[in-house]
């Protein structure tokens, strides 16, 4: 059995340690990595040699064009979460259904998911969905637990749905196409959309009066042009959505020219709204900043922990653990998924792809788990880090603008059941592979064992046991002139 000695296991402890206490992760993380590497040198445990390798992590972390997506994809957002689209997709979609009890939920959940697919964010998913639909829910007897459940909810699918920027971070760890991580995230996708409004169908027939329909004063005539107003807010953000993810499913661009192409399209739309100003686009450039500058950090961080950590051999101690859980695969895939989950109570999504895949990444491969399935499956997991009560992130925006008649305690009261919701969605993909696989493109199986190469033996070409000349003239006599004598195979070496 191989000796991993004592400072992997005591490395692992004092991050967790260091983030309990408080401290910024990224810091943390360089902190922990720094201390232990100057340790692991003083005491043999860990080659200086390695950190001659920090420069260039560091700046291979800086020069990588993927995560260059992650500000195009972040300003598109914040662009169209200010230019009025979600007003209007909102508003006409909620008149739209609102005949039907549920018919504001239902509309909450299908504009949460057009907004997932255009922006990639949560925070200006429920934040807007928040400010727009909960006064109006609460005002026409919504329940205010199902109200702020579904808005924080369907924000939540922002996680799951391309172009998300987990499923980008994700994909960078994993060492898989982006690409290859968006079509295999359809399904599931719409799968949580599905499991949504099957719930609200549900509670619209068995407590219709936690969610009526809206009296005909409220939304209007159903006419032509209420359905003509919702399609002229649909059509552009779908037309966003296909031109986005089209060029990279096609092959025509890579995530990141798709994310400047998406940052133009979002300001087009803003155009459109005849909102698109100056303030406008300085507010989505700060917030693309600092979200950007989280990352980066954070990634530098996480490269000085994992090269010190490995170079302990860490990710041999980690393997090891797992790889011995017992039932296999499935006892790694349900025990990660709750390790993932527990975590999620105390870290942001971006620390957990950055600290904890690298380490999973090669026990994954090593019990032949297919790598797209598996980070699609965590990216559903780690969805629910915006729903744990009372750390989730989504749950913070809503109570932030959320009125003071809606308390905390139904806040997370009501975020109870979608946050069961989404472990349904992780329990089906780990038993239903194919709900994530049939997206993906399928290549030929060979099987190595029936592949056989057959070569010509040489004394069988032309008959007898002479050379093949292969159309060149014969050598020796009659050859090339001095040209060695023939050659008889027949014959032992003369030397």
């Amino acid at each position: 059995m191989f000796d991993f000695g004592i400072m992997p296991p005591a490395m692992f402890i004092g991050m967790v340690i260091f983030m309990l206490y408080g401290f910024p992760v990224a810091f943390s993380l360089a902190a922990v990595g720094l201390m232990f590497g100057v340790m692991g040198v003083l005491t043999g445990h860990f080659e200086q040699a390695f950190l001659q390798a920090l420069p260039l992590r560091i700046f291979g972390i800086v020069s990588n064009d993927l995560l260059l997506a992650i500000p195009f994809f972040t300003f598109m957002g914040a662009i169209l979460e200010r230019c009025g689209l979600a007003e209007d997709l909102l508003e006409g979609t909620g008149k739209l259904f609102g005949a039907i009890p549920g018919g504001l939920a239902y509309a909450v959940i299908l504009v949460g998911a057009i907004l997932g697919a255009i922006t990639g964010t949560v925070a200006a998913s429920v934040i807007t969905m928040g400010v727009i639909s909960l006064p109006i829910m609460l005002k026409y007897g919504y329940n205010p637990r199902l109200a702020t459940g579904v808005i924080a909810a369907s924000g939540t699918i922002t996680q799951v749905i391309p172009p998300s920027l987990v499923l980008i971070v994700l994909a960078d760890q994993l060492g898989r196409s982006v690409g290859d991580m968006y079509l295999g995230a359809i399904g599931p996708s719409i799968l949580q959309v599905t499991i949504f409004m099957l719930f609200i169908l549900a509670m619209s027939i068995f407590r219709p009066k936690d969610l009526p329909a809206l009296p005909p004063e409220a939304r209007g005539e159903l006419n032509r042009a209420l359905v003509f107003r919702v399609l002229a807010g649909m059509v552009p953000s779908i037309v966003l959505i296909f031109l986005v993810l089209g060029t990279i499913f096609m092959g025509l661009a890579t995530p990141t020219e798709a994310g400047a192409l998406g940052v133009v399209g979002a300001m087009g739309l803003a155009a459109m709204h005849r909102r698109l100003t100056w303030d406008l686009v300085k507010q989505g450039m700060h917030s693309t900043m600092h979200i950007t500058s989280m990352v980066v950090f954070i990634l530098v961080g996480a490269t000085c922990f994992s090269l010190v950590f490995q170079g302990m051999n860490g990710g041999l101690w980690i393997e090891h653990m797992l790889s011995h859980v017992p039932g296999g695969a499935l006892g790694f895939l349900i025990f990660v998924n709750i390790f993932i989950f527990i975590l999620a109570f105390f870290l942001d999504f971006f620390e957990i792809a950055f600290i904890v895949i690298p380490m999973l990444a090669p026990v994954a491969t090593a019990l032949g788990i297919d790598l797209i399935w598996f980070g699609v499956l965590i990216c559903i997991n780690m969805q629910t880090s915006f729903m744990h009560p009372p750390f989730g992130f989504a749950l913070f925006y809503l109570r932030s603008i959320a009125p003071r008649s809606v308390k905390t305690k139904d806040i997370y009261l009501g975020a109870i059941p979608w946050l069961c919701m989404q472990l349904i969605l992780v329990a089906i993909v780990i038993f239903w592979p194919e709900t994530v696989t049939y997206w993906l493109e399928k290549t030929p199986e060979i099987d190595l064992n029936n592949v056989k190469i057959e070569v010509p033996a040489f004394g069988n070409m032309g008959g007898g046991n002479q050379m093949p000349n292969f159309g060149l003239p014969p050598v020796g006599d009659g050859g090339l002139p001095g040209g060695p004598p023939p050659v008889n195979l027949n014959e032992p070496p003369k030397f």
